[in-house]
């Protein structure tokens, strides 16, 4: 019940995995197996029962060998430690997008700059996280496919709603000698991760 993404040498950086192992999880379905065990975006899985997750394509070889059913120790990276939890695997279930209704009007925000970043962005109306409304074509984040419209919900799995949040995520990665961070994005109701380099200054 979980969506994944590979993780590469900059998401690795920006979570301080010794390696670029593992899979990111992008997203965990309401009522899913993996929600039920506690499983968060922004998790590594490494391991499923005790073997080495290599890669995305690895998870699905690995948890496609078991019956649905099966109770599996699953190894997360989460918070710069590796956690396990135990997960119920469930059937897969057939997809079903609810559509979602994004039809009230609010009144304009006045955008902010993450000019570090290359980055506008306003907040959103429901206030949670917060929609990027330019990006610079030369910076990191348009190199890395962020795009007018998505909306950045998290930085280091701390949930944001204003710009200093992704300001203060930044100079605690700094800090912490991370040269990344890792930035969650919503886009059409999925998600995905893009580590951007911690913005100098």
């Amino acid at each position: 019940g979980v969506e994944i993404q590979p993780v590469t040498d900059d998401i690795a950086e920006s979570l301080g995995l010794s390696s670029a192992k593992g899979a990111l999880v992008a997203s965990s379905q309401d009522g899913s197996p993996a929600k039920k065990a506690g499983i968060v975006p922004g998790d590594v899985i490494t391991q499923v029962d005790g073997k080495d997750v290599a890669s995305t394509k690895e998870l699905a070889r690995l948890i496609g060998a078991y019956a649905p059913g099966k109770s599996v120790d699953v190894t997360v990276w989460r918070n710069g430690k590796a956690e396990t939890v135990k997960v119920d695997l469930g059937t897969l279930p057939k997809s079903d997008k609810q559509a979602s209704n994004d039809d009230q009007q609010s009144a304009p925000v006045k955008p902010d700059s993450l000019a570090d970043l290359g980055l506008t962005v306003t907040k959103s109306d429901d206030g949670k996280g917060l929609v990027v409304t330019d990006v610079d074509p030369d910076s990191d984040a348009a190199d890395r496919g962020i795009q007018a419209g998505d909306v950045i919900t998290a930085v280091n799995s701390q949930d944001v709603a204003g710009p200093d949040d992704i300001t203060k995520a930044m100079a605690e990665a700094a800090k912490a000698g991370r040269k990344s961070v890792l930035v969650q994005i919503s886009r059409d109701d999925n998600n995905r991760f893009v580590a951007l380099p911690v913005a100098k200054g």
